[in-house]
C-alpha cells in the first residue's frame, strides 16, 4: 500500500507528519495555500499527500524535480495543485555520488533511519559505520536491523558488534517475513512518524516495507534473493516512495546502495567515533595526526585499551575521505570559508 493508494478516512496534517517546525515557516500571506507531503518524485512529475488524499502536483515552468525528495513538505494551491514553495527540512538524507557536484537526495523529514544488514557475508562493520555517519549527519535516529538470524548460531555476537559501533545505538533482530515485524518496530513507527530503510541489496528491505505497510500479495514491493556464494543481491527497488504504515506512520523505501562515499559528514563522524573525537582536543599539538606525535591523547587511549586500534584506523580512513570528497566552500575572492 503506497501513499497514493491509502483510502482511509481523511488524514490530519499531524498524521502526515506535520508539526510546529513546518507551521512556523508559513507566512501570513500563505494562509490560503495547502500543505502537502511529497510521495513520489519522477523526472518530470511529482505526487503528494494532503489531508484530502493523494494529488498529482502541477509544476511551475523550469522546475527541477531533483531539488525535491520523498518526505518533503511543500505549499500548493488548493484548486490547481500548483506547487508554490518548498519548506525547510527538519532532517534530510543525502549522499554525494562520485563525480557529482550536488548531493543526491534520498528522503526528507525522517525520524528514524533503519540500517538493514544480514547475519552473513553482508555484515561488515566498516560499511555499517558509513551508513551510521550518513544517518547521524541527516539528523535522523539510526537503528540497525539484523536479518537472516536463522542462518547463524551466534546471532548475539552480531548484535554485540553492531551495538559497539556507536554509543546508545539500538540494534534489533528481525525476521522480515515474520508476523511480529510491525510490533517489534512499533516504538519507532507511531502515528505521524516517518522511517526509512537503507542497506545493501537482498537483505530484506523491500520485504520489511511490505510487512510494515501491511500490503496484500498483489500490492507488494518486488523482492530479490541473495546469492549464496557472496551474499550479494540485485537491486529490486529502483525508486523512492512514501508508504503508509499499517496502524499509523510512514515508511520510505530507498534503492540499494552499491557504493557509499562519505562527504559533508564531519558532525556525523564525530558522533559515530565519539570516543575518539572527544580526546582529540586533549592532544599536545593542535594539528596532531594521532599517529606518532608525543603527548597524543588518542594514542594513549589505544595503549591502555580504551580505543581499538582497528577502530582508529577506520576513523582515519573515513575522516580523510570526508575531507577529500567534501567540496570547499569559498567566499569572496576565492577565500575558503
Amino acid at each position: 500500500m503506497t501513499a497514493t493508494e491509502r483510502d482511509d478516512a481523511p488524514l490530519t496534517l499531524a498524521a502526515l507528519g506535520w508539526s510546529d517546525f513546518f507551521a512556523d515557516q508559513c507566512e501570513p500571506e500563505e494562509a490560503g495555500l495547502l500543505p502537502a507531503r511529497i510521495a513520489t518524485v519522477h523526472r518530470a512529475r511529482m505526487s503528494a499527500m494532503t489531508q484530502d488524499g493523494p494529488v498529482r502536483l502541477e509544476l511551475p515552468v523550469h522546475t527541477n524535480t531533483g531539488d525535491y525528495t520523498v518526505g518533503d513538505w511543500v505549499l500548493i494551491e488548493p484548486e490547481t495543485h500548483l506547487l508554490r514553495r518548498l519548506l525547510e527540512r527538519r532532517t534530510v538524507l543525502a549522499r554525494r555520488v562520485e563525480g557529482s557536484k550536488t548531493p543526491q537526495l534520498a528522503g526528507a523529514n525522517i525520524d528514524t533511519l533503519f540500517i538493514v544488514t544480514s547475519c552473513n557475508a553482508d555484515f561488515n562493520v566498516a560499511r555499517l559505520e558509513r551508513y551510521l555517519a550518513l544517518a547521524n549527519e541527516s539528523g535522523a535516529e539510526p537503528v540497525i536491523l539484523l536479518t537472516k538470524a536463522d542462518l547463524v548460531d551466534d546471532v548475539e555476537s552480531y548484535r554485540g558488534q553492531a551495538a559497539a559501533l556507536q554509543r546508545g545505538l539500538s540494534v534489533e533482530i528481525v525476521n522480515p517475513r515474520g508476523a511480529d515485524v510491525a510490533s517489534s518496530l512499533a516504538r519507532w513507527c507511531g502515528a505521524g512518524r516517518t522511517v526509512a530503510l537503507v542497506g545493501s541489496s537482498g537483505v530484506g528491505k523491500s520485504t520489511l516495507v511490505n510487512a510494515l505497510a501491511g500490503t496484500d500479495d498483489g500490492e507488494q514491493q518486488e523482492t530479490g534473493d541473495i546469492r549464496a556464494h557472496d551474499a550479494k543481491g540485485r537491486h529490486t527497488t529502483t525508486s523512492r516512495s512514501l508508504h503508509a504504515i499499517a496502524g499509523g506512520g510512514w515508511v520510505i523505501d530507498t534503492p540499494g546502495m552499491r557504493t557509499l562515499h562519505v562527504s559533508d559528514a564531519a558532525s556525523g563522524l564525530e558522533t559515530l567515533f565519539a570516543e575518539i573525537s572527544e580526546l582529540t582536543h586533549l592532544c599536545r599539538f593542535r594539528d596532531c595526526s594521532h599517529e606518532h606525535e608525543p603527548g597524543c591523547a588518542v594514542q594513549e587511549a589505544v595503549k591502555d585499551g580504551r580505543i581499538d586500534p582497528e577502530r582508529l584506523a577506520r576513523w582515519r580512513k573515513l575522516d580523510a575521505e570526508n575531507k577529500a570528497k567534501t567540496p570547499e566552500m569559498k567566499g569572496a575572492r576565492g577565500k575558503r570559508r
